[in-house]
């Protein structure tokens, strides 16, 4: 049987292991431009950092495009499902305050990609960076507001 797209069979088979690196996207509901909002992606960058700094991930890159997020990270503690469900119930209660808005902000399902190579690393933290490109926001991702990496690029 073929997995529905964006089901909850997305989820079957899902392994993930702390030290281990995953690129990870998610969109938000009913792919709204919601992160375009004054505030919004700051929200979701800073809980990224702070995520960080309680050492439940080490966070490589971040990219909040208007209606989604791409970042890559080490999960250093528990596992994706909890990161997840830490990061959007957090950024949820906050972007909702900050916004005085009522509906939801995530949709339920993410994307997860298990990184197994240094080399596929850098390419896929390229490619986080230059989303913003590719979806013609800007020029250079340099010039788009709302990234974090921590190299410098």
């Amino acid at each position: 049987m073929k997995p529905i797209k964006g089901s909850k069979y997305l989820r079957k088979g899902r392994v993930s292991a702390e030290g281990n690196y995953y690129s990870i996207t998610t969109r938000a509901h009913q792919r709204q431009k919601l992160f375009a909002l004054p505030g919004a992606a700051d929200i979701v960058i800073d809980s990224l950092l702070w995520l960080e700094k309680k050492d439940i991930i080490n966070l490589e890159v971040a990219v909040v495009m208007p209606d989604h997020l791409h970042f890559v990270a080490c999960l250093r503690l528990g596992t994706l499902s909890s990161l997840m469900h830490s990061l959007k119930s957090f950024t949820s209660k906050k972007i909702k305050a900050h916004l005085n808005f009522d509906g939801k902000i995530w949709q339920p399902q993410y994307y997860d990609h298990a990184i197994r190579k240094d080399e596929v690393l850098m390419k896929i933290i390229v490619y986080c960076l230059n989303n913003p490109v590719r979806a013609e926001l800007v020029k250079d991702f340099h010039d788009y507001p709302y990234w974090y990496c921590r190299y410098e690029v």
